[in-house]
């Protein structure tokens, strides 16, 4: 088993001990998982904080970035956890998912939580990816 870090310069500088992603290859797959993403940019500010649907897309742009450095894609997700702070912006924040999940389909919770380490946040996203060994 290999484990390898992922951990992006184009992201805002991490603000505990937390790696933005893991990718560990067991046998012939590769499995990558990712922290929870939110819509804030390199200088630590919160995007969108009134529109969840554009915060979605920012955060499903860098998952898309996250996995790319583990040469995999959004296409090899296979669980996703989204954590919205209110229900009702269910309706628009899937919508978005649906758009980047068209193809992979993966098994999915949503859950809805009080808040997040950022004030504005109205959405965060982990997944899970596996893919094929490239060795």
């Amino acid at each position: 088993m290999n484990k390898t870090k992922i951990n992006s310069s184009e992201f805002a500088e991490r603000m505990w001990a937390y790696s933005h992603g893991y990718k560990i290859e067991i046998g012939d797959a590769v499995l990558i998982f990712t922290t929870g993403q939110i819509a804030m940019d390199k200088d630590g500010n919160v995007l969108y904080p009134d529109d969840p649907a554009k915060q979605a897309e920012f955060v499903f742009e860098s998952l898309e970035k996250i996995l790319n450095e583990s040469g995999a894609s959004l296409n090899d997700v296979v669980k996703a956890t989204v954590f919205v702070t209110n229900m009702d912006d269910f309706e628009v924040i899937s919508k978005v998912r649906n758009k980047y999940f068209k193809n992979s389909e993966p098994v999915s919770t949503l859950v809805e939580v009080n808040k997040f380490v950022k004030e504005g946040c109205k959405v965060e996203i982990e997944v899970i990816a596996v893919k094929k060994s490239n060795s």
